[in-house]
């Protein structure tokens, strides 16, 4: 009974490393209804040049899927509404599109997710019957081919599966929905996977007919007078965003499926609409999405689950222009496709802004010959004189560990240094300028606003998303952390 319990402290504990060692994140959608959408490559430097870890994509487009390799950011890949019914009505189906879409890309795309269709009970509830058996088939697919722990399966649902979302004590689902609700989170359970739930205060707001204060929605303090209660519990609610992940979690308890975290997989505000959408502006799309950042990333979760981080993705990163509907509908983007932010955000918790920048830097070429990436690695490195401590292992530049990445950091560092004497950014072909910085987490590349004279900052790199070993096959920092708390179990079993 007392090596019982002396696991049971031990494993709380490990969970409790984990936990603060990965912290909680905010990722972004990428939706292509986009006129002149960028190439795949110019996406993901936007994506590297501000920070941004996680991804969901809305369908498996090769092309980003491809591009996304060796870069450490993590992949929610999407089954479109239109493939539910078929991969719902056959297993083979379902292995054919897993082959495909994730066995293909792994290791190098670190895909972590199958979100199953979007908002499928609303969007199209005749496929309904065959969500969970969808869901089912995918998941056998992963466990074939070993990567069940790897990859986790769910389906995002909108709010409007939850009729009444306040007060949040008393949310139920919509009892017409019972049926799959009961099995879609029996599958949950069973798989280790989070409920993905797509919230937005916006529509809370603007269909709510003045009920809620407008800074209630865009995290903004209430005054005294206006604080918003649930009558039941007491509890407050500083936003409409926290409400809405609690009635989610209540509605989920409500059917004793309690355990099951809750991923938002969308969340917004648009910044441009129509005349009847006097609250799309830009002062409320930058507001709503600094104050989210900073929400999320305090690692706390709502009231009723304050230890259970709510990992969110923002809606989205380019305006949809091709989207049909209001104005608003089609301006929720962060970004313009040229790689300038709509407006100034921060994405971490540390001080560097996104927003447009004149610098130049220069990065290696996407899919250059990795060959001649050594070679212009090496030269740089040591005739070029270029700083490259950042790039060793343990530094902040170390991670993703491959050609491309240690080439880009060290060209750009020769470049920033050389560009006045003379020095090019060519290296035999393998190389090329961009105004987008490449800079991400700790790794800062010389020439961003952020960087020092000595070419890098040494603060320790943020346990983040898993990176997969690339071309130069070395074990990243991400691994090597686990290694050591796995060790450190290991020891703790051993002593007792």
């Amino acid at each position: 009974m007392v090596l019982k319990k002396r696991l049971g402290s031990l494993l709380l504990l490990l969970v409790g490393m984990f936990s603060d060692a990965i912290g909680a994140f905010v990722g972004i959608n990428i939706g292509t209804d986009v006129s002149n959408l960028p190439p795949a490559s110019d996406i993901v430097a936007i994506l590297k040049a501000n920070q941004i870890t996680h991804v969901r994509l809305f369908d498996a487009d090769a092309h980003m899927l491809k591009a996304l390799a060796n870069s450490g950011i993590e992949v929610m890949v999407g089954v479109t509404n239109e493939e539910v019914l078929g991969i719902g009505e056959s297993p083979a189906t379902a292995a054919a599109w897993v082959n495909k879409n994730v066995n293909s890309y792994l290791p190098a795309t670190n895909i972590t997710a199958i979100a199953v269709g979007s908002e499928v009970l609303t969007s199209i509830p005749n496929a309904a019957p065959v969500l969970v058996p969808a869901m089912n088939y995918l998941h056998k697919a992963l466990v074939a081919s070993n990567l069940n722990f790897q990859v986790k399966v769910s389906t995002p649902q909108s709010m409007d599966v939850i009729p009444r979302p306040f007060p949040p004590s008393t949310a139920t689902f919509n009892s017409s929905w019972n049926s799959t609700i009961y099995q879609l989170l029996q599958f949950l359970k069973n798989t280790n996977s989070y409920y993905m739930l797509n919230a937005y205060p916006y529509y809370g707001y603007t269909t709510g007919n003045g009920i809620f204060p407008i800074d209630y929605a865009l995290f903004r303090p209430l005054p005294s007078v206006k604080q918003i209660v649930d009558p039941n519990t007491l509890s407050h609610y500083d936003s409409m965003f926290d409400a809405m992940v609690d009635a989610t979690y209540y509605a989920i308890d409500a059917f004793n499926a309690s355990g099951i975290p809750i991923v938002v997989t969308e969340t917004g505000w648009p910044w441009l609409g129509g005349a009847n959408e006097p609250d799309a502006t830009v002062d409320n799309a930058e507001n709503f999405n600094n104050n989210l950042i900073r929400r999320v990333l305090n690692d706390s979760g709502p009231p009723s689950q304050p230890t259970i981080p709510i990992n969110t993705y923002i809606y989205e990163l380019f305006n949809e222009d091709k989207r049909p509907g209001p104005v608003s509908e089609k301006n929720w983007g962060i970004f313009f496709t040229n790689g300038t932010s709509v407006y100034t955000f921060r994405l971490s918790t540390s001080n560097r802004l996104t927003g447009n920048s004149s610098a130049v830097f220069c990065v290696a070429k996407q899919n250059a010959d990795p060959a001649k990436l050594k070679e212009g690695l090496n030269w740089a490195c040591g005739q070029g004189g270029a700083n490259c401590t950042p790039i060793q292992q343990g530094h902040p530049c170390f991670a993703p560990d491959t050609y491309q990445n240690h080439a880009s950091y060290a060209y750009n560092d020769y470049y920033q240094k050389m560009r006045g004497a003379g020095g090019t950014c060519d290296f035999d072909g393998t190389a090329t300028t961009t105004t987008i910085d490449p800079s991400y987490g700790s790794c800062t590349f010389t020439g961003s606003s952020n960087s020092s004279t000595s070419g890098g900052i040494f603060s320790p790199v943020a346990f983040g998303p898993i990176s997969p070993q690339g071309e130069s096959a070395g074990v990243t920092f991400q691994a090597s952390k686990v290694k050591s708390l796995l060790s450190a179990a290991f020891l703790a079993l051993i002593l007792l």
